[in-house]
C-alpha cells in the first residue's frame, strides 16, 4: 500500500530545498533528493546523487549567489509546484540577474526529491547575462521574431 503524502509536508521539506540552495550549501541540498532521483533541465537529465551533484555545481558556474522569489506554489498527492523568481548574482561582475522560472517536485514516501523540473526560458536568462552590444541585439532579435504574430 502507498503511503499518502502530507502536503503540508512536502511544502516544508521543498522550503528546505530552496534553503538549501540559497545557503549554496551542497550536502543539506543533496540530502533533499532520493539516492535514484532524476533532475531535468533545460534538454539534460541527470541521476543520482552524482548527477543531482553536477546540477548543483552547474548552478553555481557563474553564479555566486541565488534568492528564490515565490509567485505560486501548489501541491497535490506526491507534487509539488512553484512558479519563482530567481534573483542571482554574477561571479564574474556582481551584477544582478533575474529569470522567472518554475519547478516541479515529485516526492517519495520519505519526502526526498524523486524527480525534478525545471523549467525556465533561456532567451529571458540570456537576456539578464549578456552584456555587450551584440549579444543584446542578437537576444532581443531571437525574442522579437519568436513572437512575430503573436504581438
Amino acid at each position: 500500500m502507498n503511503k499518502v503524502l502530507d502536503a503540508d509536508s512536502i511544502r516544508i521539506a521543498a522550503e528546505e530545498f530552496d534553503a538549501a540552495i540559497e545557503a549554496r550549501d551542497k550536502e543539506r541540498t543533496l540530502a533533499c533528493f532520493a539516492s535514484d532521483c532524476e533532475v531535468h533541465v533545460l534538454d539534460a537529465t541527470v541521476k543520482g546523487h552524482a548527477g543531482a551533484a553536477r546540477w548543483f555545481d552547474w548552478m553555481f558556474l557563474h553564479v555566486s549567489a541565488l534568492r528564490f522569489e515565490p509567485v505560486v506554489v501548489m501541491v497535490d498527492g506526491d507534487t509539488y509546484f512553484e512558479e519563482f523568481i530567481c534573483h542571482g548574482k554574477l561571479k564574474k561582475n556582481g551584477r544582478h540577474v533575474e529569470s522567472k522560472q518554475s519547478e516541479v517536485l515529485i516526492y517519495d514516501a520519505d519526502y526526498k526529491i524523486k524527480i525534478l523540473r525545471l523549467y525556465f526560458d533561456r532567451l529571458d536568462f540570456a537576456e539578464s547575462v549578456t552584456q555587450n552590444l551584440i549579444e543584446k541585439n542578437v537576444v532581443k532579435l531571437v525574442k522579437d521574431k519568436s513572437l512575430k504574430g503573436l504581438v
